[in-house]
Formats: structure tokens, sequence, C-alpha cells
């Protein structure tokens, strides 16, 4: 089986970060609590240049904070797309870009819940057992506008359905209980210094 997909399909190799990340600039990440991560965003009807550059810099933004994967509503635009650089539970590495995002529903008799940790670049610091399907499709477009349908399993499917609310405008928090959320904010409280430490070094890093 390949090991690396690009947008869906198989590729020999791909470089490890992606090459859009050496076209980026570091952007700020939002945090829970901002209006843009807690309302809808809105469809993206421009593709070219600007899409393109603000797919780089969220790529570059992503692997300074150390995620898998990072929707445009994190460095505060209201446009419904997310990028990602991910492994399923297999290790098969998984990287691309999606616009206008509509996650599939899944039938019950079909679908297999898995309960495991997630957690949140807008969520500084907190892993909490999240239940997601452990299978996920995502239709919509490339940056270039043209239809694409994305697949994962495992940990690549929770991926895809995280970022997928994103840009519905919730947060895993919005899936928890209400002391489970208050243990994720406590978490947050006791890990952000540390956190920010961490990507504030790497952006440096990157300009020096």
């Amino acid at each position: 089986m390949p090991r690396v997909f690009v947008q869906g399909s198989p590729v020999d190799s791909y470089p490890r970060p992606a090459p859009e990340a050496g076209r980026g600039s570091v952007r700020r990440v939002t945090g829970v609590g901002e209006e843009v991560l807690h309302r809808p965003s809105r469809d993206v009807t421009e593709f070219g240049p600007d899409l393109a550059a603000l797919i780089d810099d969220m790529f570059l933004t992503m692997y300074v904070a150390e995620g898998a994967g990072l929707a445009a509503n994190q460095v505060g635009v209201d446009l419904r797309l997310f990028v990602y650089d991910c492994p399923d539970d297999d290790g098969v590495r998984h990287v691309g870009h999606i616009v206008n995002p509509v996650l599939d529903p899944l039938a019950p008799a079909g679908r297999r819940l898995l309960d495991e940790g997630e957690g949140c670049l807008s969520v500084p610091g907190a892993v909490m057992d999240v239940p997601r399907p452990d299978r996920a499709v995502v239709r919509g477009l490339d940056k270039d506008g043209e239809p694409l349908v994305i697949e994962g399993t495992g940990y690549f499917a929770r991926c895809l359905a995280h970022e997928t609310d994103h840009v519905n405008g919730q947060v895993y928090l919005d899936r928890l209980s209400k002391r489970d959320r208050k243990e994720a904010l406590r978490q947050v409280a006791d890990r952000r210094d540390e956190v920010f430490a961490r990507r504030a070094a790497k952006t440096a890093a990157l300009s020096g």
C-alpha cells in the first residue's frame, strides 16, 4: 500500500514539511472564545493566488504549532477551508487541503465510534477523549475549484471530522460534557504558556 496520499491520491514520496510551507508566513492561531471560531465560516467563492497564499500560510502555521490539521478560522480567516498533514492508524501519511468541505453522513449500521484523545491548536495544551467515527468522507474543492473527495480512517478520520467541525463553527469542547470541558480548560490554563513558548521559538528559528 502507498505510504503517502496527497490530495487523496497515492504518491511515491512527498517532502516533510510539505512544499507549501516553504512559501508561507506564520500567522497567529486564534484561541477558543474568539468569535471567528464559534460561527459557521463563509463559502470560498474566489479561487486564485490569494487563496493559494492563504493555504501556504496555513501549512507553515500548522507545522510551527505542531498540528495535524488547521482550519482557516484558526488563523482568523472566515472561510471554509482546512489543510492537513496527518497519519492514519496504519502509519500512512495524508497531506493536502480542501475548500468548502462537507462531511458525508454515515449510516448508523456501518459506523463504529472510537473514543480517543483529541487536541486542538486553538485549545492549547488540552487533550480529551472525544467519540468520533472510525471512518470519514469529506467532499469539497481544491484551490483551483476542482471537485475533491478525501477519505480517511482511524486518526485521519478524526482529523477530517475535527477540521470540518471548525468550518461549521464548532470546537471539540462543544462535544464534551460540562465536567470534561472544565477539565480541558484547566489543562489549557496549566500548559498554555509552555505551548506558546514552543511556538514562539519555532517562529523565531524560521526568521533567524
